[in-house]
């Protein structure tokens, strides 16, 4: 990405992602971290449902298909919501990690137009991780995996505890994940927001 930020710049002291022992094999589905997210959930009329799927190493591919709700100008996707698609794509990389994480800095560049209909194709990695610090990049693209590139990010999400979630969420949100029986589940309901 060009014009990137010294902020999402790894320090000479970072090392190489690992991809943790229990995160979904390569090909597999991850699924949404919580039903009412925007760029994952199925609980939300308007969202994404962007689907994302583990890949080797570190990363991911995602897809979701640009609808008219997501709508800018005439016939185009928002770039917000592109800027989001790109988020949740990044996000789902720290279930790679296992680790909770929220987005720190996110920079994207847009460069070309998506229009209505269009699937987007995404992939992400996570380049670095320096302490807390987990640093990644992604690429959406249209007309398929190999086709031209329309948005990219670099971004930096920073680990934290649940507490974060605790804390700043609203309580019957908080309440309702943390009763979810499925152990996973109720883990995965705070990945990734802010």
């Amino acid at each position: 990405m060009s014009g990137t930020s010294a902020a999402l710049t790894p320090p000479a002291d970072a090392i190489a992602p690992v991809r943790h022992p229990d995160a979904p094999a390569p090909g597999e589905l991850i699924g949404a971290h919580y039903e009412h997210c925007f760029g994952c959930g199925e609980g939300q009329a308007h969202g994404l449902h962007l689907a994302a799927r583990a890949g080797e190493g570190v990363a991911i591919t995602a897809e979701f298909t640009v609808r008219e709700a997501h709508q800018g100008a005439p016939g185009l996707a928002h770039g917000g919501v592109l800027a989001t698609a790109l988020d949740e794509t990044l996000g789902s990389l720290n279930w790679l990690l296992r680790v909770i994480a929220v987005t720190g800095r996110l920079e994207t560049d847009f460069v070309r137009p998506v229009p209505l209909g269009t699937v987007l194709f995404l992939e992400a990695e996570v380049t670095a991780v320096a302490g807390r610090k987990i640093y990644s990049t992604a690429t959406g693209r249209i007309g398929g995996p190999d086709g031209p590139v329309a948005v990219r990010a670099d971004a930096l999400f920073v680990e934290v505890k649940v507490d974060h979630f605790i804390d700043n969420g609203r309580p019957e949100e908080i309440q309702e994940a943390m009763n979810n029986p499925d152990q996973v589940r109720r883990a995965r309901a705070f990945e990734v927001n802010p």
